[in-house]
């Protein structure tokens, strides 16, 4: 075999080789970069974190023990979690989370929702006109008391917290 037999790639397909080559190799390290940067910062795998403030029950009105109550959660960590259940040893009765909806007049109508999702870095701040929880008051609950709560969530330990009784118009005497 002479060497004018050896077969040579001309140098534009070596060009066009190594081109198509490069662009996932850069496509590979720049998300690599970004993946560091992000576990760097110490978002990468943190669990959630979660701190509940604001906690107030509505004190029940026209005679019935039907109430809600609001709580302000906040999630400082990196990962998503769920309000699944709410307890507490003095209310009457269950205890259930619940969402409500306008309709189109002025008049809202109430469903129970199986849990509230509490985002990443973000906040869940129930309200009359988003989620709650629906409860039973104890007996003799008057402004100005303090009631027991436990909120219990998807991935994260249970939150104790205590709620205030408050008027229907966010009064405390």
């Amino acid at each position: 075999m002479t060497e004018q037999n050896l077969w040579r790639p001309p140098r534009r397909r070596l060009t066009d080789t190594l081109v198509a080559a490069l662009a996932p190799v850069a496509a590979s390290v720049l998300a690599l970069g970004g993946l560091s940067m992000w576990t760097a910062c110490g978002n990468a795998g943190s669990p959630a974190r979660i701190t509940v403030s604001n906690a107030r029950v509505l004190l029940p009105y026209g005679g019935g023990p039907e109430t809600a109550a609001f709580f302000d959660i906040t999630n400082l960590g990196g990962a998503d979690d769920r309000l699944v259940e709410v307890t507490s040893g003095a209310t009457r009765g269950g205890i259930a989370l619940s969402r409500h909806r306008m309709t189109g007049g002025a008049a809202a109508y109430r469903t129970e929702v199986d849990s509230a999702t509490v985002p990443a870095g973000g906040e869940l701040s129930m309200s009359p006109a988003g989620v709650d929880v629906t409860l039973r008051a104890g007996a003799g609950w008057q402004a100005g008391d303090l009631v027991p709560f436990t909120l219990h969530f998807e991935h994260g330990a249970p939150v104790r917290t205590t709620a205030v009784v408050i008027h229907p118009g966010g009064r405390i005497p």
